[in-house]
């Protein structure tokens, strides 16, 4: 089967052409040539290929997915990919395995395109600005600089890990909290530089959330609902989804306590 390499510099994977037709012909057209190509099983291979070739993946390379229940189509499919990326199917589907075939489909794309964030970050990296606030690290572009320079020999799908972790720090508001108990942007950035996003931190965020709710009735529901509509146009959009499907879930799980706590107090 005839090949090419994928991304710049004469650097990347090796992949048949049959994949790269998947983005190549027209909408209509793709359904069925993705159901020829098999891209469940491609992009299976794909990571597969790259842990074999030396990639550090820190849960192995095995694609998840997760249907999200529907008695009736549409129906709609998430897949994690082995460096924590999340995509979603993004075309109508009227079953559930068009629906892992259209979430396999933009996420195999993803993985082909964005090959190079295994290469490990580098030193000289250029930020415009200021150059006194890019020398501060509490200032943003400070704090972004601070990021990229402690985690240097680590790779991009790691440093994109830890920018989730941040972005979540800051919607759960636990960064204006750590502000306000005077740790500075620095002393944060260092202690959570070295941290994955695991259960422990979601299930703190989550409890942030129950607190909040006990707080002020309604806001657990009211952020659910925002969270679902912006998970929802990002997905339809083909856009990565681990910011906003780490924010549900961490509020699915702040939800289900409540329900817990409800059921024991009854």
């Amino acid at each position: 089967m005839p090949t090419a390499r994928a991304g710049s510099g004469g650097v990347g994977a090796i992949v048949p052409y049959s994949i790269f037709s998947l983005f190549l012909i027209p909408h209509s057209l793709s359904p069925r040539l993705a159901r020829a190509v098999n891209v469940v099983e491609a992009l299976q291979e794909f990571w597969q290929m790259k842990q074999s070739r030396g990639a550090e993946l820190r849960n192995g390379a095995l694609v998840l997915y997760e249907m999200v229940p529907a008695a009736s189509p549409p129906y709609v499919c998430y897949v994690t990919l082995p460096g924590g990326s999340c995509f979603g199917s993004f075309q109508f589907c009227p079953t559930k395995a068009e629906a892992r075939r259209s979430a396999a489909k933009i996420a195999l794309m993803n993985s082909v395109f964005n090959h190079h964030n295994q290469r490990p970050i580098i030193s000289g990296i250029s930020l415009q600005g200021n150059r006194e606030e890019a020398d501060n690290p509490n200032t943003g572009i400070g704090a972004f600089r601070f990021m990229l320079e402690s985690n240097k020999g680590k790779s991009m799908l790691e440093f994109q890990e830890l920018m989730t972790v941040f972005q979540l720090l800051h919607w759960n508001g636990s960064l204006k909290a750590m502000r306000e108990r005077q740790c500075s942007r620095q002393e944060v950035l260092a202690h959570y530089s070295h941290r994955a996003l695991d259960d422990d931190i979601r299930n703190q965020m989550a409890l942030d959330w129950v607190n909040r709710e006990q707080n002020i009735p309604g806001a657990l529901s009211r952020e659910l609902a925002a969270t679902e509509r912006e998970l929802d146009e990002a997905r339809l959009a083909g856009k990565e989804l681990r910011f906003h499907k780490e924010k549900k879930d961490i509020l699915l799980l702040a939800a289900g306590q409540l329900g817990s706590a409800h059921s024991s107090g009854c």
